[in-house]
C-alpha cells in the first residue's frame, strides 16, 4: 500500500467533509433568513473591533408580543434585565472573570420571581418547585450541573461548586440537595420558591391539561454567556423547566453541551426552549463546534442550529459570546427576554423580535 497516497486520500476527505458542514451551515443560515421569521431580526450588527469583554444575557424564549404585556410589567422585565445585565458588566469592567460575570447575572435572576429560575421556578405536575443548572469554563472546559433541586435558593451556586469541588459533573435531585447544603450554599423553604402566579398558571396547566410544549407556558429559563478581559468565556443556565413535568425530566439547560456549553476556541452558549429538541441537536456544543472546524462566524452557526431545531419541531433561542467578544442572540419564537453589553458601548435589552 502507498503510505503517502493514502494519507493524501484521507487529507482530501477531511477537507471536502470540512467544506460540506461549511455549505451546509451556510444554506441553513440562509433559509433562516429567507424565512422572514422571528429570527430574521435577531443577527447582531456587524463588530469592526474586538470587544475587551463582552455578556449576553436570557430570560427565556416565548410567544411574548408587543401589547401582550400591561406597559408596567414590561417595564418591570426590561428592567430585571437591565439589572442583571449591568451586575455582569460591573464585573467584567473591573477586569473580574467571565465565570464570576455570569453568575452574578444569573443570580440576580433567580432571585426575580418574574422568571422561570429559582424563585420563580414553575411547578412540577405534583405540585413541586424542581430546578436545574449548569455552569460550564470555557478555558478548561471544567462544568458543573444540577437538577432536582427543591431547596436551593440559587441553583448556579451549586452548579458552580459542583464544578470547583468535586470531581464530578452532574449531580441529581437528593443527593444535589444534600451536597449543596453542606457545601453551605443558602437553602430557602419550599414556600420561597412557590409564588402565587405560578401556583396559578400550575392550576390553569391542571385544568386545562395543555400539552407540555405549550408555548405560551415556557416564559423564563435564565442564563448568561461572557467573555473577560483575559480573552477567557464562561456560560451558565438556570431554570424551573417545564410547567407540569413528570417522572423526573430534565430539559436542556443543566445537560452540558445541549443547553449550556463553552470553549475558549470558539464561543460560549445558553439556550432557553422546548429542552428535548435542544438535547437532540446537542446545540450548545454544535454551535460553538461549527465555529471552532469550520471558521463561519456565532451568529452564521447559531441560526444554522436554530433553523433545523425548528425543522424538528423545537422551538427557542439562543445567546451567545464569541471568542473575539462578538455577541448576540438567535430566537424562532415571537420574542426573547435578553440583553447584552460590551467594552465598545453596546449596553441594550430587549424582548421582541423586531425590538
Amino acid at each position: 500500500m502507498d503510505v503517502t497516497a493514502g494519507g493524501r486520500n484521507l487529507e482530501g476527505h477531511l477537507m471536502w467533509t470540512r467544506m460540506s458542514i461549511i455549505a451546509a451551515t451556510l444554506a441553513l443560515a440562509g433559509c433562516v433568513t429567507a424565512q422572514g421569521s422571528a429570527m430574521s431580526g435577531n443577527a447582531a450588527p456587524d463588530n469592526p473591533s474586538k470587544a475587551e469583554w463582552s455578556i449576553a444575557i436570557h430570560g427565556g424564549a416565548g410567544s411574548m408580543e408587543p401589547g401582550q404585556f400591561k406597559p408596567e410589567r414590561e417595564q418591570e422585565y426590561r428592567d430585571a434585565l437591565a439589572k442583571a445585565l449591568k451586575a455582569g458588566s460591573d464585573i467584567l469592567k473591573n477586569g473580574g472573570s467571565a465565570m464570576d460575570a455570569v453568575e452574578a447575572a444569573v443570580m440576580l435572576m433567580e432571585d426575580d420571581p418574574g422568571f422561570n429560575a429559582g424563585r420563580g421556578s414553575v411547578f412540577s405536575y405534583e405540585g413541586r418547585n424542581e430546578m436545574d443548572a449548569a455552569v460550564m469554563d470555557g478555558t478548561t472546559r471544567a462544568a458543573g450541573a444540577v437538577t432536582g433541586l427543591t431547596a436551593t435558593k440559587n441553583p448556579v451556586l451549586a452548579a458552580r461548586a459542583v464544578m470547583e469541588r468535586t470531581p464530578h459533573v452532574f449531580l441529581s435531585h437528593e443527593g444535589a440537595d444534600r451536597f449543596s447544603e453542606e457545601a453551605g450554599i443558602e437553602q430557602a423553604p419550599p414556600e420561597w420558591f412557590a409564588t402565587p402566579s405560578r401556583r396559578r398558571q400550575w392550576e390553569e396547566f391542571r385544568a386545562r391539561q395543555v400539552g407540555w410544549f405549550d408555548t405560551d407556558l415556557k416564559y423564563g429559563t435564565v442564563g448568561a454567556v461572557a467573555r473577560d478581559k483575559g480573552g477567557h468565556l464562561a456560560a451558565a443556565t438556570s431554570t424551573g423547566g417545564l410547567t407540569g413535568k413528570r417522572w423526573g425530566r430534565i430539559g436542556d439547560s443543566p445537560v452540558v453541551g445541549a443547553g449550556t456549553y463553552a470553549d475558549d476556541r470558539s464561543c460560549a452558549v445558553s439556550a432557553t426552549g422546548t429542552g428535548e429538541y435542544f438535547i437532540r441537536e446537542a446545540a450548545a456544543h454544535e454551535i460553538c463546534a461549527r465555529v471552532r472546524l469550520t471558521g463561519i462566524d456565532t451568529q452564521q452557526a447559531s441560526d444554522a442550529v436554530m433553523a433545523e431545531i425548528g425543522e424538528m419541531g423545537g422551538d427557542g433561542g439562543v445567546i451567545f459570546v464569541s471568542r473575539d467578544g462578538e455577541s448576540g442572540f438567535s430566537f424562532n419564537t415571537p420574542g426573547m427576554f435578553r440583553g447584552r453589553a460590551d467594552s465598545n458601548g453596546v449596553n441594550e435589552v430587549a424582548i421582541y423580535a423586531a425590538d
